[in-house]
């Protein structure tokens, strides 16, 4: 899987959108129709005429429309942002009913999309992203979920685990493809050389691969990639929301480069969705200090890749 993380538009599609994404050798995109919780309370609200276009059901079925053109696959992957929290990873709840709430709302929200998916006879779908004390918490309601999912939605499946929370996932077995949001703080460096990364790999690559051959299911990385930035390959979340970033497009190119060499090829790997690429041909350029790739040297770095995987 040569993915990229599409990033849903506010309104309709630009014409030839996913031409670039063809070009440079992805032959996947992951598409995230959101919802929407609040920190603390059990609701989560989805598929709002509030919300962005493209992450409603409609731009859904649109974008899926324009991917077909260009032959690309595809993947669901639903996303809950928690208002006044962000991350999903520190959702919880205090109470029993109020997780019991939560459980009847998310699988209303994820079989709705399961559904979605299904009818628009998309490839792989995503039961939930960085749920990291949900799923630790209430491991059995997942394991029931997916059940659930399998009963409408014929594709393959996979979750979407921080990289700090994979190997403490209980419900690997039941799906199809082991998912890591593969944020790993490599070297605490501004600029670490290629052969640096390579060496700051080798605990997680092995962490990975004990826990694929406990599974026995192929790696996917449900998103990867690095911000052009200093820093970029330490703690990643640290440099997010920043007001002033430093340029530094050769972390970006060496990040990618290291990524690819530790884990590509390996035989328990199966591809990944880079985050992320926006719908606008004028996204990205080499002032922009984000986690696009678009119009950056780190573009020659992916397709050199992609093309030959």
């Amino acid at each position: 899987m040569n993915g990229v993380s599409f990033v849903s538009p506010p309104r309709g599609l630009e014409a030839g959108v996913m031409k670039p994404i063809k070009d440079v050798g992805a032959n996947w995109i992951a598409i995230s129709p959101f919802a929407f919780s609040r920190a603390g309370e059990p609701a989560v609200t989805f598929n709002s005429p509030r919300q962005w276009w493209g992450e409603r059901a409609e731009g859904v079925a649109a974008i899926v429309k324009a991917a077909r053109t260009e032959k690309l696959k595809v993947m669901l992957k639903p996303h809950v942002w928690v208002r006044e929290q962000g991350w999903a990873g520190d959702f919880t709840l205090t109470s029993e009913s109020d997780w019991k709430v939560w459980e009847q709302s998310y699988e209303i929200y994820i079989l709705t999309m399961a559904r979605l998916a299904d009818s628009l006879r998309i490839e792989l779908f995503c039961v939930g992203t960085e749920y990291r004390k949900a799923t630790t918490l209430r491991p059995q309601f997942w394991k029931s979920l997916i059940a659930k999912v399998r009963a409408v939605y014929k594709g393959k499946l996979t979750y979407a685990a921080n990289w700090d929370e994979y190997e403490d996932i209980a419900f690997w077995s039941d799906l199809d493809y082991i998912g890591i949001n593969a944020y790993f703080p490599l070297v605490d460096s501004d600029t670490p050389s290629v052969t640096m990364l390579l060496a700051a790999w080798k605990v997680p690559a092995l962490a990975i691969k004990t826990v694929q051959q406990k599974f026995s299911k192929p790696v996917i990385f449900t998103e990867y990639g690095y911000q052009s930035t200093n820093r970029a390959v330490w703690k990643q979340w640290e440099l997010e929301g920043k007001w002033f970033k430093p340029v530094n497009l050769a972390a970006q190119v060496n990040g990618y480069e290291a990524l690819y060499q530790a884990v590509w090829r390996e035989a328990w790997f199966a591809g990944g969705f880079i985050w992320k690429w926006y719908p606008k041909r004028d996204a990205g350029g080499e002032s922009n200090t984000d986690y696009t790739p678009q119009r950056k040297p780190v573009e020659a770095t992916i397709q050199k890749w992609y093309r030959v995987n």
